[in-house]
């Protein structure tokens, strides 16, 4: 069953975690996020969903928006072989989302906690973060720690870079 923006709430709610949300367009990219002008926009994580060179493991790594991600020296820090985008029939398959709604909260349809969720250290210096709630029109604000809570709530593996 897949965890749906209402879903998402209700389950905030019953964890007594905090939010609050932007409704907008649905987006597809960072650019069509940026055009919208959403106060607070800086602080609109970046979410890319990769796999190693085998297909073995797969990463949900989470960045500040204005963030650029080197794939090489990402690998190099999660020791993984070399990295690529995966497809959205991966995407879809283990977190339940498709492109242009890819979030930390997507680990909420990873039954099987599979998917390595990597947060960039530079996330650590905002006191609230938007991220979508699993589909993309709207942007819901949580603390970083929040954002933990969820994860590790569902039982993924988190590890931390520095982009």
């Amino acid at each position: 069953m897949r965890i749906d923006r209402q879903d998402l709430y209700a389950l905030l709610r019953a964890r007594n975690i905090p939010y609050e949300e932007t409704a907008h367009p649905a987006v597809w990219s960072m650019e069509e996020l940026h055009a919208l002008c959403l106060p607070g926009e800086e602080r609109i994580l970046k979410n890319l969903f990769l796999r190693d060179a085998k297909g073995r493991r797969h990463f949900l790594v989470v960045v500040p928006g204005e963030a650029r991600a080197d794939l090489r020296a990402l690998a190099a820090q999660l020791e993984s072989s070399k990295l690529s985008f995966a497809s959205a029939e991966r995407l879809e398959k283990y977190l339940g989302l498709k492109q242009g709604e890819v979030t930390p909260l997507g680990v909420l349809n990873d039954a099987d906690a599979a998917v390595e969720v990597v947060f960039d250290r530079g996330l650590e210096r905002f006191p609230c973060l938007g991220v979508h709630p699993n589909d993309n029109t709207a942007t819901v604000w949580l603390s970083l720690a929040d954002i933990l809570r969820v994860v590790e709530g569902n039982g993924n593996e988190i590890r931390w870079v520095t982009l």
